[in-house]
C-alpha cells in the first residue's frame, strides 16, 4: 500500500476475485488507480433517467421479479435477467441502512443493463439483510455481497457500460468488479473526494438524491480510515424499487 491517502481499491468478489489493486495518490485528492479488482460510480442526476429500449407492456418476461415486490427471496440465478424495465418509467431505489435511508435515482439512460440487473435483484430481495463489507473514509462504501466475504454474487456476470459514463461525484453509485466485464451484484457508493477521483472504469448506474447526502456523510463517518470493514457496522435492511 502506498503512503496516505493511498487506498487498496474495493473489489467485487462476485466473480471470485481478490483485491490486488492499489490506488496511489498523485496529490491529496487525486488518486491514480492501478486496479485488477475495484469499484465504479455514477453520473449526474440532471440527465433524464427514463428507460430507453425497455418494455412497453406491463407483462414482464419470465425471469423478472414482480414489480410490486411480492416475489419470494432469491439468492442465486442461472443467468442475467431479461429486460424487465418499462418504457417511459423512472426507477428510484430506496436503500435502508443502519446509517440512514438513501434514495437513489437509477440511470438506465446511461447503463440500462446494469439498472435492469440491480432492479431485478432488489425486487427479489437479494440485498435485504446484507452487510456492507468494506467502507473506506473519504472514498467509498461497498455493498451488495450477501456473503459479506467479497466473493458473493448472483451467479451471473454482465459487461461494463461505460460509453455514456458521466463524472463520478460524492453520492454516485457504481458497480464493483474484478476486472473488465465482470459485474455481478456488488456496488459502491462514493462517500468522499478520493472516490470521486476514481478512473472511469466502473459502471455508473445511480446517484443519491441531494437531500440524502447527509446520510452519505454519516456512512463516511462510520467508515474505516484504512481499507477494511467499517468501524461501525453498515447493514442494509432492505432495498425497494419505486417505479414512476
Amino acid at each position: 500500500m502506498g503512503s496516505e491517502p493511498g487506498r487498496t481499491d474495493p473489489a467485487n468478489a462476485g466473480s471470485g476475485g481478490r483485491v490486488s489493486a492499489v490506488i496511489r495518490a498523485t496529490r491529496p485528492l487525486l488518486l491514480a488507480l492501478t486496479a485488477v479488482l475495484t469499484l465504479a460510480a455514477c453520473g449526474d442526476a440532471s440527465s433524464s433517467a427514463k428507460v430507453s429500449g425497455g418494455l412497453s407492456s406491463a407483462t414482464l418476461p419470465k425471469g423478472c421479479a414482480a414489480a410490486d415486490g411480492s416475489s419470494a427471496r432469491k439468492d442465486k440465478f442461472d443467468s442475467a435477467p431479461p429486460m424487465c424495465l418499462q418504457d417511459g418509467k423512472q426507477y428510484i431505489a430506496t436503500i435502508e441502512t443502519t446509517g440512514g435511508t438513501l434514495h437513489v435515482l437509477m440511470r438506465p439512460d446511461i447503463a440500462p443493463n446494469t439498472v435492469n440487473s440491480f432492479v431485478n435483484l432488489a425486487r427479489y430481495h437479494y440485498f435485504d439483510g446484507t452487510t456492507c463489507r468494506r467502507a473506506i473514509r473519504n472514498f467509498v462504501v461497498q455493498c451488495g455481497d450477501p456473503t459479506a466475504t467479497g466473493h458473493g454474487g448472483p451467479g451471473y456476470e454482465f459487461p461494463d457500460e461505460l460509453s455514456k459514463i458521466e463524472p463520478y461525484r460524492i453520492g454516485s453509485v457504481a458497480m464493483a468488479n474484478s476486472g473488465a466485464d465482470t459485474n455481478g451484484s456488488q456496488f459502491f457508493i462514493i462517500t468522499g473526494d478520493d472516490g470521486a477521483a476514481l478512473p472511469a472504469r466502473y459502471t455508473l448506474f445511480g446517484i443519491v438524491d441531494d437531500n440524502d447526502l447527509g446520510v452519505v456523510a454519516t456512512l463516511d463517518g462510520m467508515s474505516n480510515t484504512q481499507d477494511g470493514p467499517p468501524l461501525q457496522p453498515i447493514d442494509i435492511s432492505k432495498v425497494t424499487i419505486d417505479e414512476r
